[in-house]
């Protein structure tokens, strides 16, 4: 009896320090991003098939609400995320130059254009969106360039994004605004053809796709993927050039859950996280991975040349200036 009852005690004892064990060998992450809803839940579960030992707990919400609370965090002394998942590169830099971001140059970036991720390390673009014009099928005019949308023929029928809630859209309103050819003459046209700015790209797709309005500034894949679904909505690449955001991510210098972190970035990096990018409807970062069906062949997108340094030092006066002309 003596000896079952020893027994059973380090039975006992096994038991409790596997417990504990597990609970010490358990891993988390907590990832702020601006992804859609589906597509964020798409990515952690992708991930999870490569680290099912990592639990991953999500706040998402547009990138400028995400910067306005990481703020608040830091004033408080007290950030929450172990990696970020958002819009773009700008409000990257603006983390990066307060030290807020972590370097990670073990990064395995073979393969990516050198001007998709930061020269330090410190943030990785996972994709390409850019930003063109969709009309609904019904539509009247069938616009081509961005000054059409300015001219008196467009008057109440244009929506945008607003750029005090999207990080596309602030990225294409600072781009925009210091471009000879467009400034903010552009803007106060399309303000005075009675323009509404929304919160945020899928209101512009929702009003566009109903007839609500019969233009819209919008990302392309949001259109696009629409169209694919049957969506009366055609969507237009510029020729002059079309802005484009990365959807960059990055680890916190204050990441509690470092190593969690570092495979996150490591799956959004490699070919099984490009290839989700791919299949959720993006332009993938790393281009040998393949092109959307969206995107037939020998289409042309041209991109529209933007300093990113330039946009960080002016894209706060730019929003508070947007601020004014449209609304808060």
């Amino acid at each position: 009896m003596n000896r079952l009852l020893a027994g059973l005690r380090l039975g006992g004892l096994a038991l409790a320090a596997s417990l504990l064990a597990s609970a010490a060998g358990a891993q988390s992450l907590l990832l702020y991003t601006s992804q859609p809803e589906a597509d964020a839940a798409k990515t952690v579960e992708e991930f999870n098939k490569v680290h099912p030992e990592i639990k991953v707990d999500i706040y998402r919400s547009g990138t400028s609400d995400i910067m306005s609370k990481l703020a608040a965090e830091f004033a408080a002394g007290a950030p929450q995320p172990d990696v970020l998942l958002i819009a773009d590169a700008v409000s990257m830099e603006l983390l990066k130059k307060d030290g807020h971001l972590m370097a990670y140059t073990d990064a395995n970036v073979d393969g990516f254009e050198a001007d998709v991720y930061d020269a330090d390390r410190t943030y990785f673009g996972s994709k390409l969106i850019t930003t063109g014009i969709a009309y609904n099928t019904q539509a009247t005019q069938k616009p081509e360039h961005w000054a059409d949308l300015a001219k008196p023929e467009y008057k109440d029928g244009l929506v945008m994004p607003s750029p005090l809630y999207s990080g596309a859209a602030a990225f294409l309103l600072s781009g925009f605004s210091a471009r000879d050819d467009l400034g903010w003459g552009y803007f106060e046209k399309l303000k005075e053809n009675n323009t509404i700015s929304v919160r945020g790209n899928g209101a512009v797709l929702k009003s566009v796709a109903s007839g609500e309005k019969p233009y819209g500034i919008l990302v392309d894949f949001m259109a696009m993927n629409a169209k694919a679904k049957g969506s009366p909505v055609e969507f237009v690449f510029p020729p002059e050039g079309v802005p484009a955001v990365t959807e960059p991510v990055a680890i916190l210098s204050t990441a509690k859950n470092v190593d969690s972190a570092k495979a996150f970035v490591d799956f959004i990096l490699s070919d099984a996280g490009q290839q989700l990018a791919l299949s959720q409807g993006y332009l993938p970062a790393k281009a040998s991975v393949g092109r959307p069906d969206w995107l037939p062949e020998g289409v042309s997108v041209t991109l529209m040349p933007i300093d990113t340094a330039a946009v960080v030092e002016r894209i706060e006066a730019d929003k508070a200036k947007f601020s004014e002309l449209f609304g808060g």
